[in-house]
């Protein structure tokens, strides 16, 4: 007779993840998307150590890979999941959504990895590039465009805030044109928007403000 539930690489090492895992303050979201992913249970509330312990080994282990090795893969999954949990460390106790759908003032529906709430209301916007070469001037002026278009739409009164984050980093070239871009805009109190560039460098992102 097989027990199911006995784990693949024993209790000794899912023991081990745990207890380093409860000292990351992961956000409740990524805990869920993780376990969406893999397929796992969760529970829904409790200590945080309880509601790893609850995860099967894949979870564990890709919480593992993803926040305590810091790996990379090739389909740019791992940092998306730190620079999610990156951006929402910023907001507390803010709503945030993940791969949402936000229509700008020209009618067009923009796609947006990680998008914050408070009150309901939109504040922040963020997108990562996890892949690739270095950012250049024009994605940056294109995420410029995008966060421009919804902050005039009807779902933008309330944004204040548009971070880029790269694990790939930034080409001077992009850099100063988000900043060209950002300085040109009009000196508004309700007008504002606050543009930032996170670089992923030695396991954490650091801040390049525009």
């Amino acid at each position: 007779m097989v027990n199911k539930g006995f784990p693949k690489f024993g209790m000794s090492q899912a023991g081990a993840f745990v207890t380093t895992l409860k000292n990351y303050n992961l956000p409740d979201f990524i805990l869920v998307l993780v376990a969406k992913e893999c397929k796992s249970e969760l529970l829904e509330r409790g200590r945080i150590d309880d509601r790893l312990q609850s995860m099967n080994d894949d979870a564990l282990e890709l919480l593992h890979k993803v926040f305590v090795d810091c790996q990379e893969d090739s389909a740019g999954k791992y940092a998306q999941y730190r620079f999610f949990a990156y951006v929402s460390s910023i907001y507390h106790k803010c709503e945030v959504i993940v791969n949402d759908t936000i229509p700008g003032a020209s009618g067009k529906n923009h796609k947006i990895p990680i998008a914050i709430k408070n009150n309901g209301m939109y504040i922040a916007v963020a997108q990562n590039k996890a892949t690739g070469n270095p950012v250049n001037k024009k994605e940056t002026t294109k995420f410029y465009e995008m966060v421009d278009d919804i902050k005039k739409g009807d779902h933008g009164t309330m944004l204040t805030d548009g971070i880029y984050g790269s694990s790939v980093g930034f080409r001077k070239d992009g850099l100063m044109e988000l900043e060209t871009l950002s300085k040109s805009r009009e000196d508004d109190p309700e007008n504002m928007l606050n543009f930032k560039t996170a670089n992923f460098e030695n396991n954490i992102y650091s801040v390049t403000k525009c």
